[in-house]
């Protein structure tokens, strides 16, 4: 006896072609212009985004990876446990994330599920993202403000270099946040112009990286906040290694932030 199949809508390859390019160039017209271009999508990006565009500020994500949360993914020494420290704890309450307290005030979660969850909090938000997509340079205005960030398409640097001359675009912007983690791209773009003199991250010590991290993260230019790891190599400070609780909890400031900058200016469309 055969089963009853339900049929699906006819749609042919055209059909799906001209669907991925058209809302995709949609998109990308779109986002030309944005409040807020988080460079990098690890927990600090992600987390600050999410922040941002629950804030209802058009917030776009640039990612040079196919892939996002960084090594939220992954955690330490390629074992996917992901460890946070009080109080951000309550930044996995938030996200829905069930974990585990091992000792007092330190908690361990799968890694793949708080980053799941994290990104589809960022998405759900109303955060866009554009991945495969590597940061070239900073946009600046007069009096060396950041007001935006030139972007190409990540396979463009591994060309051979003869036939690799393909023209960056550029995005505008009233916020960039750095988010690349210890190569701090955005700062040092800043570094090459004399505009900033950036430190070297220092050597693992978590008890006091983690608190400093938080403390430092801020604007460091006009339209330029940094934030997660990016804030050590700016800064000079030790690195933390594999817990992620200053990630989320420097990502949470960083929207604080950026929300203080954006409310007084007078932007030119309605959020």
């Amino acid at each position: 006896m055969q089963e009853n199949m339900e049929k699906f809508a006819f749609a042919g390859e055209k059909d799906i072609t001209r669907a991925i390019a058209s809302g995709f160039l949609k998109q990308f017209t779109e986002f030309a212009e944005s409040d807020v271009v988080v460079i990098g999508a690890g927990p600090s990006g992600l987390m600050a985004a999410k922040e941002l565009a629950g804030k209802k500020f058009k917030t776009l994500v640039v990612e040079r990876n196919n892939y996002l949360g960084g090594g939220f993914w992954i955690g330490g020494y390629l074992m996917n446990k992901v460890t946070v420290r009080a109080p951000a704890d309550t930044v996995l309450k938030e996200l829905g994330v069930p974990y585990e307290e091992v000792q007092s005030g330190l908690f361990v979660a799968d890694g793949p599920h708080a980053c799941s969850k994290l990104i589809a909090a960022a998405c759900d938000a109303g955060v866009k993202i554009f991945n495969m997509t590597v940061f070239e340079d900073v946009v600046l205005r007069d009096e060396g403000k950041v007001a935006g960030a030139v972007i190409n398409w990540t396979p463009v640097s591994s060309l051979p270099r003869e036939i690799s001359c393909v023209d960056p675009v550029g995005i505008e912007c009233h916020v960039v946040i750095d988010a690349t983690g210890h190569d701090a791209c955005c700062v040092k773009k800043l570094e090459e112009r004399g505009l900033i003199k950036c430190g070297r991250y220092g050597a693992m010590w978590v008890e006091k990286s983690e608190d400093l991290v938080v403390e430092h993260t801020g604007m460091v230019k006009p339209g330029l906040i940094v934030c997660g790891m990016a804030v050590s190599t700016t800064f000079g400070l030790p690195r933390m290694g594999p817990t992620f609780g200053a990630m989320l909890l420097s990502g949470k400031k960083a929207a604080k932030e950026a929300e203080k900058f954006l409310t007084g200016k007078n932007l030119g469309y309605a959020i």
